[in-house]
């Protein structure tokens, strides 16, 4: 039988090899060469980061808060590079979920029982 860590070091190579991990790399790369989506794109992962921290203390989150939120959104899909970054992203957590279901399929089965 093989190992376990082995077989998910095996799948985080894969991973990387992807199709899917490259693109991604790709249009990451292709943002961070890029100023002004580099800039755009930081504030919009700080904007995300501060509203989750939020949330997880369980603090509430204003108006403003939200509305800032869904501008800096708007600006972002906006801008070429980054919704193309976002669309390779939302295709691995895609495959990533995928994966996971599969991993997680005897513990359902399981508890199913």
């Amino acid at each position: 039988m093989a190992n376990l860590h082995d077989v998910a070091h095996e799948l985080e190579k894969n991973l990387r090899e992807s199709e899917e991990y490259q693109g991604l790399k790709e249009a990451y790369e292709a943002v961070m060469a890029d100023d002004a989506s580099k800039k755009m794109f930081d504030n919009f992962r700080e904007t995300q980061i501060q509203l989750q921290q939020k949330q997880m203390q369980g603090e509430d989150i204003s108006e403003e808060e939200v509305e800032k939120a869904r501008k800096t959104v708007e600006l972002v899909q906006q801008n070429e590079k980054i919704s193309k970054l976002m669309e390779k992203e939302q295709h691995l957590n895609n495959v990533i979920n995928d994966i996971s279901r599969i991993i997680t399929k005897p513990l359902e089965e399981l508890y199913a029982e």
